[in-house]
């Protein structure tokens, strides 16, 4: 497999307020978010030019960051611009946009509140999170030995770097098992979302269930979906839902900012028909996010 290393590519990086060359955005190995996690960041796409609900993301950028006790030293304004800024400087139209912020080198230990705040803005080109001929036949999905966390253990409303260690963890055991993602419950056993996008099913009652967020984030994308399924004269249902309750699921797709709207085929040995509902949804939420709703 040919990997391109995202530290040695061509481009530019918005890095604490200045445009950097690409290879030189770097940070010292003793900073804060490295060793204890203290980073958040944004996942963003640009379609036509144009990030999708940039307000919205650089919102959630600003409350990841409050709820993990440190400010960004930008306004929102500021951020918005310097995004666009960087889609500009390297010639981006359709692409990814990652924001992130994390706490620097001034103390090294539990506590951080003199450390200082970087805030670093980079873009890459970007298709299909999925391979795209596998993500129209619909994803596999294993079943996560890992669980999301309740919120009294963790920020989970928070975009929170450290959040997505067993994110990780998980996706490289399902790919180890031959799947391409991970289904993952929360601590009482629910079902909460894949290791990257929330989760939809559209159940044999005809209405479309979504798990309840209470201990996950509730996704741009998802809360975007919600209204365009809706829209489409689908009751959505978004309640508690169990392991189970997988029998009597006809569709599924996973919604996100990199995963668009995936349909998914399978949950370990449930097996679903991508059909109207998936296509259907995949089709509106392109033409809503390139501006052709």
């Amino acid at each position: 497999m040919d990997i391109v290393p995202f530290d040695d590519r061509d481009g530019t990086i918005w890095f604490n307020g200045e445009m950097v060359d690409w290879r030189d955005a770097k940070t010292h190995v003793l900073n804060h978010g490295l060793h204890y996690a203290s980073s958040v960041f944004e996942g963003e796409r640009a379609y036509n030019g144009a990030i999708f609900e940039s307000e919205w993301h650089t919102k959630r950028f600003r409350e990841s960051a409050r709820l993990l006790d440190f400010k960004l030293p930008y306004s929102d304004e500021e951020i918005i611009e310097a995004k666009n800024a960087v889609l500009k400087a390297n010639n981006i139209t359709d692409g990814y946009i990652r924001p992130v912020a994390w706490r620097g080198s001034e103390m090294m230990a539990v506590s951080a509140q003199y450390s200082k705040t970087h805030v670093l803005i980079a873009a890459w080109q970007w298709d299909s999170y999925f391979d795209p001929e596998l993500k129209m036949k619909g994803i596999s999905l294993g079943m996560a030995s890992w669980k999301r966390p309740s919120p009294e253990s963790a920020p989970v409303h928070s975009k929170a770097a450290g959040l997505y260690m067993i994110c990780t963890m998980s996706k490289h055991e399902a790919e180890r098992q031959g799947y391409t993602d991970a289904l993952m419950l929360d601590y009482r056993g629910y079902i909460a979302e894949a290791t990257g996008a929330n989760i939809f099913f559209l159940m044999e009652d005809g209405k479309v269930h979504t798990p309840k967020p209470d201990c996950f984030l509730n996704g741009i994308t998802r809360q975007t979906v919600v209204k365009l399924v809706e829209g489409m004269g689908y009751d959505v249902v978004e309640r508690h839902i169990m392991p189970e309750e997988l029998a009597n699921v006809t569709e599924c797709f996973l919604t996100g900012t990199a995963a668009e709207v995936t349909p998914v085929s399978s949950v370990g040995d449930h097996q679903f028909n991508p059909g109207g509902l998936c296509q259907s949804v995949m089709d509106k939420y392109a033409k809503l996010v390139r501006g052709e709703a």
